[in-house]
Parts: structure tokens; C-alpha cells; sequence
């Protein structure tokens, strides 16, 4: 591991000082109609990359918008967007760190694409900056944190769009309302899948190097500094507790957020039961590749599964439910609403399965974001960060329950849902799965996770001191989610 010396050290302290003074200072610039919004991207070697394109193209279709700021902790990253934009004869400021950037008074917006342990300090830091921010899902990577980020918002007067781009889906939007409306009677499950290929990561034969253009103090931020003991740094921070969410926060937000939208509720579910492991190979990965997430609504439960092994040992092709893999499904009494990963669509089914219905078209997410930082009402965003906020928390409780499970048989896990009865069938098809992939699950059980009892508006577990330590981090000094923003 790069050491961290005692410059570093210094001029990191030195930063997070200056940071303190952004929340001091009066910001009231407002990009006007025929002004250009100046747009800095923070972490952009995967999903930044989208940003830039959607902004870019943005830019091409006619709208006032411009990148004018790079920031990445990888210098090989950071010197090749600058030179993309060098090559169109654009000249584009670059920042190591997030917080030299944020001294630009000239930046009016920022769009967060780190890894997910940086998305809420990031955005919060950006905010008291004075900046309008689109931070990427998850937007937090605990659910205290997340929180923080909706305070900010509202503090500093700030648009803080989600980039779940499935809530600017008009289909999706049509389709609710027609749930809503009571078109298929009683809703009865709002079901999201995340059945998605997860090979194994391997075993790294002892501590890795870090690459040697990663500034890795600042690349681990607020998380704990630690020895990598993976093979690659980049993007397989999503299976380790540490940086990532597992698949649940990786992918599942999306549909953990569509399911939440056709449910209506506007709040954290008050019971939760998570079953599941990291199953079908060993690895250096921490979070579970094959999950059952029960969230307790009164209206109706939303269940979660995640499936990241294939429909049996040594195949290709993935599960599918309903005809779907990553899809959110709503189960009413007439019938039921599919909505797969594309977000253009929503079909309206009878309870046979033929499909009566379907909804197009959708918005452009990026544009809706510019338009509300023009318009400066947060009633103008399709994604608000508050809607951001509980979805990825949805997310950050499931995987608590399953973190402070235990190995269980079946008789116990069976004992543990038999009160939720649309628990049992799903469990069923699980173990199917598994068996399918050569699962045994007496040599390597599964983890019934801990059945959760919370409270909505605090935010807060019920009597189980273990489960609400996890709502939040010890955050690494100067990398410090603020307790006042």
C-alpha cells in the first residue's frame, strides 16, 4: 500500500479546514435562462462516463450547458479525459481532489460518480460549495449519511438530483397512476429482481499493489484505510462492506426505487428480513451474491432478490421471473405490471399474463436536472435526493439485516417468515435456484439475517444496538460526514 506521508497528511488537514469555510460564505448566483451551467465531473472511468456523454450531448442538441472541471484520484484517468477534450480543442480544468475543485467559484454544478462510500460526503462538501449536485446511486453508503445529504439540500437551497434516470420515465409514471387509480384492484407484492451475472473475483495471493496512479489516501476518503486484498481496485469495491453495497445498492436501487414509487410510501419500512449468502464459489468478495430482502410495508410488502449465479452450474443465461432478470414487478389482484431494465416501457398484464396494456416514453434525466437548477424548485427534479435518500436506504437496511444474521438451517429460516406469506414462495424458488447451481447448502448454509423492527421517522432499529451502529461509519479524519451540515 502507498504510504501516506506527512505532506500528504498536512495538505489533506489543510483542505479540510478551507472545506469548513465553504457552509460560511453566501452563494446567489443563479444560472439564468440564457447562462451556461458550468458542470465539474467527479470520477468519470465508469459510470462518469455516461455523464459526460449525456452532458456533452446535451450541449450538442442546443442547451447552455459545459464540463469546464475533471476530478479523478487516478491521475492515468484524469490525464485521459483531459486529453479527449484537449483533442476537441476545449480546454477543461482538472482536479485530483474533490475539495481544490470545489474552491471554483466558476463551477455552478457538479455530478458525483465515485465509488459509493465517497457519493454522500462529496455531495454534501459540493453543496456547502455553493454547487448544484447529480450524485449517482446509491446516494449514500449508510443510511445516517444519506440523510445528511437531504439536510444539506434544503439548507443551502440546493438542486440535488438521483441518478435513478428510471423517475424520469413517463411510461413508468403513466403506469403508476394506473396502479394507483385501483385499475388491477388490491396491490398485493411490489417485487424488484436483480438476477444479474456475478462471477466470482477471485483470490488475490496476499496484499495487492495499488496502482501507482491512485492517490489511495484520497481514493479511500472517508472509509477505512486498509491493505488491498483484491485483485483489482476498481470497480470490485462493490462486494466489499468497506466501499460497496453489493448488488442490492449496485443495481437493485433501480428497481428497489421503482417498487417503492408504485407503493407510494414516502418512508423506510418499520420490519425488515433479509436471507442469503455469498454462495456457488469462495472468493475476496463480502456481500451476498444471492439475497431476499422483506420490507414490512402496511399497503404491501416490497421483496427484493438478488440472483448473481446463472440458471444452473456452468450456464450463461440468468433466471427469470415473470419474463424479467432485472425488473420490477407489481402484483395486484387483477393482474400485474412489468417494468424491465428498459425504462421506456411499462406493460400492464391480466392475471393469465397477457398484456393489455403498455406505456412509452421517457425524459431525458441529465436535462431535467439542468432545467431544475435553472428553475431553482426542487419540485422540478424527477429524482429529489430525499426520493434518492429512502430508496437507498431501503437498500442499506436489507443488507444490515443480513450482515447481523447468523448461519441457519431451514427450519429455523422457514420459522423465521412463516407470518409472511409471500416470503415462503420466494424462498422456495431461491433454494431451487441454488440447487440448480450446486448449492449445498448444508456445508455452506445460508445467513438468515436478523428480523428488524424500525422506527420510520427516527430512522432508527428498535433495541438491537448492533444493527443501528451500522446506520452510519466511523469516518476517517478529515473525511468526516458532518453531524450539523
Amino acid at each position: 500500500m502507498k504510504q501516506i506521508n506527512r505532506r500528504t497528511f498536512l495538505r489533506s488537514s489543510a483542505l479540510a479546514v478551507g472545506g469548513v469555510a465553504w457552509s460560511a460564505r453566501s452563494w446567489s448566483q443563479v444560472a439564468g435562462a440564457n447562462n451556461t451551467i458550468r458542470v465539474a465531473v467527479v470520477g468519470f472511468k465508469g459510470r462518469g462516463q455516461d455523464h459526460l456523454k449525456g452532458i456533452e450531448g446535451l450541449r450538442t442538441s442546443g442547451e447552455n450547458v459545459k464540463v469546464v472541471g475533471l476530478c479523478d484520484v487516478d491521475s492515468a484517468v484524469l490525464e485521459s479525459g483531459k486529453k479527449t477534450y484537449l483533442d476537441k480543442k476545449e480546454n477543461v480544468q482538472t482536479y485530483v481532489d474533490i475539495r481544490k475543485m470545489l474552491e471554483n467559484k466558476d463551477i455552478d454544478a457538479v455530478t458525483i460518480a465515485t465509488p459509493n462510500h465517497w457519493h454522500a460526503l462529496g455531495a454534501i462538501w459540493a453543496i456547502q460549495a455553493g454547487k448544484d449536485v447529480y450524485v449517482e446511486k446509491p446516494v449514500s453508503h449508510n443510511v445516517w449519511e444519506g440523510r445528511k445529504i437531504v439536510e444539506a439540500a434544503r439548507k443551502y437551497n440546493r438542486m440535488v438530483q438521483t441518478g435513478t434516470q428510471a423517475r424520469s420515465s413517463r411510461a413508468i409514471k403513466q403506469a403508476v397512476k394506473y396502479v394507483q387509480d385501483g385499475n388491477l384492484g388490491k396491490l398485493l407484492v411490489a417485487r424488484g429482481l436483480c438476477y444479474k451475472p456475478r462471477p466470482s473475483i477471485g483470490m488475490a495471493p496476499g496484499d495487492q499493489p495499488i496502482p501507482s496512479t491512485v492517490d489511495y489516501d484520497l481514493w479511500c476518503g472517508p472509509a477505512r484505510v486498509s491493505e488491498l486484498t483484491r485483485k483489482k481496485l476498481h470497480y470490485d469495491w462493490h462486494w466489499v462492506w468497506n466501499t460497496g453495497n453489493g448488488d442490492l445498492g449496485n443495481q437493485g436501487i433501480h428497481q428497489m426505487d421503482i417498487a417503492r414509487w408504485f407503493l407510494g410510501v414516502d418512508e423506510l419500512s418499520p420490519r425488515i428480513l433479509s436471507v442469503g449468502g455469498r454462495l456457488g464459489y469462495y472468493d475476496d468478495g463480502e456481500t451476498p451474491n444471492t439475497m431476499i430482502t422483506y420490507h414490512d410495508y402496511a399497503r404491501a410488502p416490497l421483496i427484493f432478490e438478488v440472483r448473481g449465479l446463472p440458471t444452473g452450474k456452468g450456464a450463461k443465461d440468468m433466471d427469470k421471473y415473470k419474463g424479467g432478470s432485472v425488473a420490477t414487478i407489481i402484483e395486484c389482484e387483477g393482474g400485474y405490471v412489468f417494468v424491465g431494465s428498459d425504462y421506456n416501457k411499462a406493460s400492464i398484464h391480466d392475471k393469465d399474463g397477457t398484456k393489455i396494456k403498455e406505456f412509452t416514453g421517457s425524459d431525458n434525466h441529465y436535462e431535467n436536472f439542468f432545467n431544475a437548477v435553472r428553475s431553482r424548485k426542487k419540485e422540478d427534479l424527477n429524482a429529489d435526493i430525499l426520493e434518492g435518500h429512502l430508496s437507498s436506504a431501503l437498500c442499506h437496511t436489507g443488507n444490515i439485516s443480513y450482515r447481523v444474521g447468523k448461519n441457519s438451517r431451514e427450519k429455523e429460516i422457514l420459522e423465521a417468515m412463516k407470518a409472511d406469506k409471500d416470503f415462503i414462495p420466494t424462498y422456495e424458488r431461491m433454494k431451487e435456484h441454488l440447487e440448480t447451481n450446486e448449492v449445498d447448502l448444508a456445508r455452506t448454509p445460508l445467513t438468515l439475517g436478523a428480523n428488524l423492527k424500525m422506527d420510520p421517522k427516527t430512522e432508527k432499529f428498535h433495541g438491537n444496538p448492533q444493527a443501528n451502529k451500522l446506520l452510519t461509519r466511523d469516518y476517517r479524519k478529515p473525511f468526516v460526514v458532518p453531524e450539523k451540515v
